[in-house]
């Protein structure tokens, strides 16, 4: 076991490590506070989220009680990512004053790359219920809703080798750009005296301007953990939950589609940029027109392999302004507002390194054949 203090130091050195860095967050806009949903982050991006759920005492005392959890974890490539849950508090197992979970997240599917829905899986450990616990999550967007249900497979904290099982349910609808509004219930299938239907609702809010965002939640749940969000209590904690991450690659470099090969010859010195306006309906009739798009600091896909003939349109999801600028300024969108498109039309064969101006790190490239 790892003392409270020195694992909260730690926690907050790393903090104050991924502060300068402006990079990818997790949105909380997609997902209800207790449901993972199935983020998996983006590949080379460290993420630091930290949770504070309040609860009161009833009068005379009326004690304000904190317990927060703290998430530190790493999006790895194959859509992949791996972290810890560290709560400062366990309702586990009696006395036991904190409570840590190791886990490692895939996406086998993501609606974004095509895929009909969202599927990940989730297995980690538990060091308050010393076993080994696991999630399956399905998702699906509809329009400006997102649906969210879970399968969990839970060790027993109280019976070695004993396993219990719950299932979870929610969604987030996008109010705005900046706004959503969530929640989510689970419960296990065998609850025990005291357990009680866990639930929570929240407000999230993309800040403007940064990748961070903001819940404002009420919650009967305790922890951030698999086996913390499956039990309820029967009292109300009030909080919020904020996202601050770390893009690596904004200080070591990254090469963000791969596999470069040689840059089209660049245009003759003083040439404007191409930015000339695209039929993009034209395009999609013909079957020519190829999608794109900026999410959480990150250019997705990074890497597109297109015909010549080919019009590539980005979507700026990011409360972010990003540009699409080729390195051989063969192209530049200029600025590209939240919400906002850009297309090009590809007539050269080549390899199209391009990058955003504002935030370098963001690298991608088109190869037309």
């Amino acid at each position: 076991m790892i003392p409270t203090r020195s694992a909260a130091r730690a926690l907050v050195l790393a903090a104050a490590l991924a502060l300068p860095g402006t990079a990818g967050a997790q949105s909380l806009l997609d997902r209800p506070p207790n449901l993972s949903g199935g983020w998996v982050g983006n590949s080379g991006t460290l993420y630091f989220n930290f949770l504070h759920r309040f609860s009161s005492s009833d009068a005379p005392v009326r004690k304000v009680s904190n317990v927060p959890t703290f998430t530190v974890a790493a999006g790895l490539p194959l859509r992949t990512m791996a972290g810890l849950h560290y709560a400062t508090n366990s309702a586990l197992a009696p006395a036991f004053p904190n409570e840590w979970e190791f886990w490692a997240r895939h996406a086998l599917l993501q609606q974004d790359r095509g895929a009909p829905v969202d599927l990940a899986g989730q297995v980690g450990y538990n060091n308050a219920a010393q076993g080994v616990d696991a999630e399956v999550t399905l998702a699906r967007r509809l329009g400006g809703m997102r649906l969210v249900t879970a399968g969990r497979v839970l060790s027993d904290p109280l019976q070695d080798g004993e396993r219990r099982f719950a299932v979870a349910g929610g969604g987030t609808v996008r109010i705005s750009r900046y706004f959503a509004i969530a929640g989510d219930v689970a419960t296990l299938l065998d609850r025990a005296e005291g357990e009680e239907v866990a639930w929570s609702a929240g407000l999230h809010l993309a800040i403007p301007l940064t990748p961070h965002t903001l819940s404002l939640q009420a919650s009967n749940t305790n922890a951030y953990t698999l086996q913390g969000m499956s039990r309820g209590e029967e009292s109300v904690r009030y909080g919020f939950e904020f996202t601050i991450p770390l893009t690596l690659s904004r200080w070591f470099g990254s090469n963000a589609g791969g596999g470069h090969g040689a840059a089209p010859v660049p245009p003759p010195p003083g040439a404007p940029a191409a930015t000339a306006s695209v039929d993009v309906a034209a395009a999609e009739a013909a079957g020519t027109l190829e999608r794109a798009g900026m999410r959480n600091m990150a250019f997705a896909p990074g890497r597109m392999e297109v015909a010549v003939g080919t019009t590539v349109q980005w979507t700026n999801n990011d409360p972010l302004a990003h540009t699409v600028t080729a390195s051989d300024r063969s192209f530049d969108s200029g600025l590209i507002q939240p919400g906002g498109t850009w297309a090009h039309t590809f007539t050269t064969p080549g390899t199209y390194d391009y990058s955003c101006t504002p935030h370098p790190f963001m690298k991608g490239v088109v190869i037309v054949r």
